[in-house]
């Protein structure tokens, strides 16, 4: 019962009959254990020890083991590597993975896909056993309804830091049967330029390359605190910021909060702006995100009160102190004399040519007259 017991904690609580015969014990002793409740039938030569409801885990086992020798692979294989926080993914029904030559009744909440390279591509030291994870990627995008979710499960998986677009597209290569190769391939060229999600790709492909922009610089690292963080977009020329907000790491107070952190870190330090765009003004009005960058912006502000000790910024000194002048003086550009031959013209910018003598002289009756001034310039002759 000492290996039973271990067997059953390897497994979560599942185990299958032919195991329980290798241990020792007889038929007799698995329908005694059965009919005392201490295992539950779950599929044909499947047993769980306890009655109550199934966890994933112990489904996902009690499939692979009704199955063997099988290993999760497709939606399953992920879901095992990737853990229980993703609730986007449907874990209704668990994919198994089987040899190609293989004919079996399928249990129920199961569904059973043949390989021809499940020797090679399992990793069976793991419980339960499944699938690469880079193939099991590939098996989804394939698979996938849409171009919008195969591009979803590559960047995910990229994004994750689970793998890497250079890993995925090594798979890629060793498999040349696989249907949209080339397309999957030209997705992973631009997961390695940086689009790290739905949302990145669309804006590259709807709005930067189709609106002719510069290309940006993709997840950039800076630090946040004591944190490391990444950048969407970055545009160095223009020293511009483009965060693009979906609903997985944006949606709560706290999220919004920290990202709002982050704009303001980005004006203090690096003297740059900060534009946020989601599905909407990617998918829907692309031509409305796709306008042309700002030019650079001015200087940054002085620093707000109470960064430095809560002084305000110095004044600047008083001018020089200014005459008593006219009102209507006051503006206005000086009247400079003009000298034609024999004629003067005295100009103003904001009057007509009018009459007056030379500065320092009388007018013509007197003893200095100097020459005519003019009414205006037909009294040139």
């Amino acid at each position: 019962m000492d290996e039973v017991a271990r067997i059953l904690a390897e497994q979560h609580g599942v185990v299958a009959r032919r195991q329980l015969l290798e241990c020792g014990l007889g038929p007799s002793d698995v329908a005694r254990l059965v009919r005392r409740r201490e295992l539950t039938r779950v599929h044909p030569g499947v047993f769980v020890d306890h009655t109550g409801p199934l966890s994933w885990i112990e489904r996902a086992w009690a499939a692979v083991l009704c199955c063997w020798p099988a290993a999760l692979t497709h939606e399953s294989a992920l879901r095992a590597a990737e853990g229980p926080g993703r609730r986007s993914r449907d874990d209704t029904v668990i994919h198994v993975a089987v040899e190609r030559h293989r004919h079996l009744v399928t249990p129920d909440g199961v569904r059973v896909h043949r390989s021809a390279h499940l020797a090679d591509r399992t990793l069976w030291n793991l419980g339960p056993p499944r699938i690469r994870y880079e193939h099991a990627v590939l098996d989804v995008a394939e698979s996938s309804s849409s171009d919008l979710e195969a591009i979803a499960v590559l960047a995910d998986a990229c994004g994750s830091r689970r793998s890497t677009a250079v890993r995925l597209l090594e798979t890629l290569a060793s498999r040349p049967r696989h249907v949209r190769r080339g397309w999957l391939r030209s997705v992973l060229d631009d997961v390695v330029a940086g689009t790290c999600s739905v949302l990145e790709h669309g804006y590259l492909t709807r709005v930067e390359r189709a609106h002719g922009l510069p290309t940006g610089r993709r997840q950039a690292s800076h630090r946040h605190g004591t944190r490391r963080a990444f950048r969407d977009v970055r545009y160095d020329g223009q020293v511009l910021i483009v965060e693009l907000d979906g609903e997985l790491f944006h949606a709560s107070t706290h999220q919004r909060d920290r990202d709002l952190d982050r704009d303001l870190d980005a004006v203090a330090r690096e003297a740059a702006v900060t534009i946020r765009l989601s599905w909407g003004q990617v998918f829907d009005r692309p031509c409305r995100a796709g306008r042309p960058p700002p030019p650079p912006p001015p200087p940054p502000p002085p620093p707000l009160l109470g960064c430095r000790g809560g002084t305000p910024p110095p004044a600047s000194p008083p001018g020089p102190p200014t005459r008593d002048l006219d009102p209507d003086v006051l503006g206005r550009t000086p009247k400079v004399p003009s000298r034609v031959g024999r004629w003067t013209l005295a100009r103003s910018p904001r009057r007509p040519l009018r009459w007056g003598p030379p500065a320092g002289r009388e007018g013509p009756s007197g003893p200095a007259a100097g020459p005519p001034v003019l009414h205006s310039v037909r009294d040139i002759r």
